[in-house]
């Protein structure tokens, strides 16, 4: 009894271990699939694919509204939006309508984000200007008359072929700051403290005249500088009979072809 121990635990061990694995096996096999598992697939398929149209109908539509918001409140990607058509021919603009994006741009240009003028620095506020030049300015009738013209004919005008150059003559009191400090503050969010507006006294920043030279270079360099980081500068000249003749020499290149910019020159 004692040597056929081994043998039958052997035989044991193996029934068990072939018992085992044939039981796993048969757990692990997977029935065919029936009718209705197939079914059951293809639907799914189906509804995903008509999700995903309808999700690419929809984000058609999207681009289609930023564009056309894009345009509206930065005047960006408007000739991309007329050369481009909607690549969804059922989904337009008048599915939602055109009146709530122009509530939406509106009340985005009421937080100061957008301007009629393309710079939020430069408001051009002629009617203001003429109806203060009227109300405050006495004894100028001709005066007012010229300034109103020129600055609303230089302002309207496409592409203006000079700067705009004016010169006050008179007297200390007959109005001359009065009426640059108008102009500044109708044209200027704001007035004399914008960033486009320079103002030069003669007798203040250019008082030596062995220093003409150092003035010179100076002018030029800030009146670029403002031409280049406004496409609207303004720059008055204060006690301008008493400037140097040389500084004018500075002066001169920005008053002849002005390209795309649109400088003032005041002379007081």
């Amino acid at each position: 009894m004692g040597p056929g121990l081994p043998s039958r635990r052997l035989l044991l061990l193996l029934l068990l271990l072939l018992g085992g694995s044939g039981g796993q096996g048969s757990r692990g096999t997977r029935p065919p699939p029936g009718p209705w598992e197939e079914e059951g697939a293809r639907w799914v398929r189906a509804r995903y694919e008509a999700v995903k149209k309808q999700l690419g109908a929809v984000g058609a539509v999207s681009r289609q509204y930023w564009q056309y918001l894009a345009c509206r409140v930065w005047q960006e990607g408007c000739q991309e939006q007329k050369e481009q058509p909607s690549p969804r021919p059922g989904w337009s603009l008048p599915l939602v309508g055109q009146d709530y994006l122009e509530i939406l741009s509106a009340w985005y240009c009421s937080f100061g984000k957008c301007c009629k003028t393309g710079d939020c620095r430069v408001v051009n506020n002629i009617t203001g200007l003429e109806a203060d030049l009227n109300r405050q300015l006495h004894g100028q009738h001709l005066a007012k008359k010229v300034i109103i013209q020129a600055v609303q004919g230089f302002l309207q005008s496409p592409r203006p072929e000079k700067a705009l150059v004016l010169s006050f003559h008179g007297w200390s009191g007959t109005g001359k700051n009065f009426v640059a400090r108008m102009l500044a503050s109708h044209l200027y969010r704001d007035g004399l403290r914008s960033e486009c507006v320079r103002l030069f006294i003669s007798l203040f920043h250019f008082p030596h005249h062995k220093y003409v030279d150092l003035y010179k270079a100076q002018l030029k360099k800030q009146i670029s500088e403002t031409v280049q980081l406004c496409k609207q500068s303004l720059f008055i000249f204060d006690e301008a009979e008493k400037l140097h003749f040389r500084l004018l020499d500075a002066i001169k290149p920005f008053l002849g072809q002005v390209d795309y910019r649109r400088p003032i020159f005041l002379f007081l």
